[in-house]
């Protein structure tokens, strides 16, 4: 299978492609059919005024260095290289998988670069930063999954791009550790320790095995991943403080394409992530990730917390992240399971991001999962575990040895990303010859879709969110692995989520499938959304007045703040100044 560039070339060998999102099966006899591939999105025409320099690109002090990634038109040749070293630039790291490296310029020389016929795009190295004690499992009918086909992830390979991975007993099984491959791309730090502590809980939901909390331990309930036979890939790009950069991931997901083969790397989980500040087209990790895909591996990015974020007067509408306003990956929001086993009171995490996506008005997330107090494995004397030590799930009963914390409870879109990461294992597990987008298909057309129209949350300082139920803040549903293992529609083309376009005569917006991706009538969302239209995807159009909180904020007035922040074309999302559960230390949702 060759890479792709949603900008400038036509997807080859997807050849029938099934979408994959994990929740209720809604049908079970269609199938899905498409029109053959043609050229898929290339740069919108909104985006042109950007030129080759992203708008944040600080250029005010010419006697300053400056860390950026320049993509080119063309994999960079020694000449290119030689060109750069000319400007005074210094190479850090080569981004070949994307036609692009970072480097390190003065500003005086970044002139010299929109000359230069070669260069596409220039962005700052943007940090990046994770988008981080309940039963998930029996919520998303993992459970029934494990005990009716007996998948437990054997031989999937997941690349974990986050924090690093501890040695931790739920991770070894008779034949050792499960964690296969472990390397940092932290700049000056070769060490793979997780001292920040999220990667491990993040693994922990992925695939820890409950070692720990099992009989004798004193864990009166076992604490048990979504695929605990899985092997683990440990990517390391966030230092102790949780923070990274545009080209440490880049790098690490050109490395997972790298070590594919070697470690049968069919996931990569990226609980991280950072504002959006140009068209997907142009990001460079929004590149990154589209690779991997092209490669054959499904990538699963958090969503984001910013869900509370009203400063831009959107209600937390348009904050989905980078990656995740990616058409191609599997883009995750969160949901609280208000400590049960079932998912019939489960509601909406209100820190959970919501679509469409600036600049391009995507349809995220794609599906959403829980993510509120989730229990998974502690780093002892981590940063996380250091600055938030009530956050320590201890055993409450009769143990056998030592009784010590080994587990630890966070909240965010980093933890429900994870339980789709798990689930896309065992899909892969029962079938491997599933495509990514067969397994995006399948997951979104098996969401679960039984949800009110309304709900509201506390959080830990007693605020009140209220949210309403949409497209933009469910997708295609509640993660569902029983009913996603047991689909078998099989569908051709290539499964990109659909665009929102804004109808300004009628006040309607457009949910429309552009990329030749067929979920056709009724394939996603049947016959009713969640707010009772009948609204599918690639011909749906909604009333504006009945999407967004009900009184149009964002689809509505024209001089709305908030209208022309999700639509206008030269709007750059700034760093989101709400408090958000962004597995920073607070303890979700009450």
């Amino acid at each position: 299978m060759k890479p792709r560039r949603l900008r400038s070339q036509k997807w080859k060998g997807i050849g029938r492609a099934f979408l994959c999102l994990t929740l209720p099966v809604l049908f079970t006899t269609a199938s899905f059919s498409a029109p053959a591939p043609s050229q898929v999105l290339a740069p919108k025409p909104g985006v042109a005024h950007y030129g080759k320099f992203a708008k944040d690109i600080d250029r005010r002090h010419p006697e300053a260095m400056v860390d950026v990634i320049v993509q080119f038109k063309v994999m960079p040749r020694a000449a290119h290289y030689q060109r750069m070293s000319a400007r005074g630039a210094v190479v850090r790291t080569k981004l070949h998988s994307i036609h692009a490296a970072a480097f390190r310029i003065p500003v005086s020389a970044l002139a010299q670069l929109e000359k230069d016929p070669d260069v596409l795009y220039v962005t700052p190295d943007r940090p990046v930063h994770m988008s981080s004690y309940e039963s998930f499992a029996a919520a998303v009918e993992a459970d029934i999954a494990a005990q009716q086909y007996g998948f437990d992830g054997t031989g999937i390979g997941v690349a974990v791009i986050d924090s690093g991975i501890a040695d931790h007993s739920d991770f070894r099984n008779a034949s050792g550790t499960r964690v296969v491959h472990s390397e940092s791309f932290v700049v000056g730090n070769t060490s793979t320790v997780d001292a920040y502590g999220h990667g491990t809980h993040v693994s922990g939901i992925i695939g820890g095995n409950g070692a720990a909390s099992g009989a004798g331990s004193g864990y009166t309930r076992q604490i048990v991943g979504m695929a605990p036979n899985v092997n683990l890939i440990s990517l390391r790009v966030l230092d102790q403080n949780g923070a990274g950069t545009d080209s440490q991931v880049i790098a690490a997901i050109q490395r997972a394409i790298q070590l594919k083969t070697q470690y049968n790397i069919r996931v990569i989980n990226l609980s991280l992530g950072r504002p959006v500040f140009e068209s997907y087209s142009l990001d460079p990790l929004c590149q990154a990730v589209e690779q991997a895909w092209g490669a054959g591996i499904v990538v699963v990015v958090a969503a984001g917390n910013s869900g509370r974020d009203n400063s831009q007067h959107t209600h937390g509408f348009a904050t989905i992240g980078s990656p995740g306003n990616d058409p191609a990956v599997i883009t995750v929001g969160a949901t609280r399971t208000m400590g049960t086993d079932t998912r019939v009171d489960d509601g909406i995490a209100s820190y959970s991001s919501k679509g469409p996506s600036l600049i391009d008005h995507i349809v995220k997330p794609d599906v959403v999962a829980p993510g509120n107090r989730v229990g998974s494995l502690l780093v002892k004397n981590s940063t996380l575990d250091l600055n938030n030590p009530n956050l320590e799930i201890a055993p409450t009963g009769t143990c056998t040895g030592t009784c010590t914390p080994q587990y630890f409870r966070l909240s965010g879109t980093s933890m429900a990303t994870p339980v789709v990461s798990g689930a896309v294992a065992l899909l892969l597990q029962k079938d491997p010859t599933l495509t990514p987008d067969t397994v995006k298909a399948r997951l979104m057309k098996t969401a679960w879709k039984g949800f009110g129209v309304y709900t509201n949350s506390y959080d830990i300082f007693n605020n009140l969110y209220n949210n309403e139920y949409d497209l933009f803040t469910y997708g295609a549903g509640y993660l569902d692995v029983d009913a996603a293992l047991a689909n078998t529609d099989v569908a051709n083309g290539v499964a990109l989520s659909p665009t929102a376009t804004f109808n300004s005569a009628n006040n309607t917006v457009t949910i429309v499938d552009t990329t030749s991706v067929t979920w056709g009538n009724s394939v996603v969302w049947g016959n009713s959304v969640v707010w009772g239209h009948s609204i599918i995807w690639g011909n749906a159009v909604l009333n504006a007045n009945s999407i967004v909180w009900g009184n149009s904020v964002v689809w509505g007035n024209t001089v709305d703040q908030g209208f022309s922040v999700v639509w206008g074309n030269s709007v750059v999302w700034g760093t989101s100044t709400a408090t958000s559960a962004f597995s920073d230390g607070q303890d979700g949702e009450n």
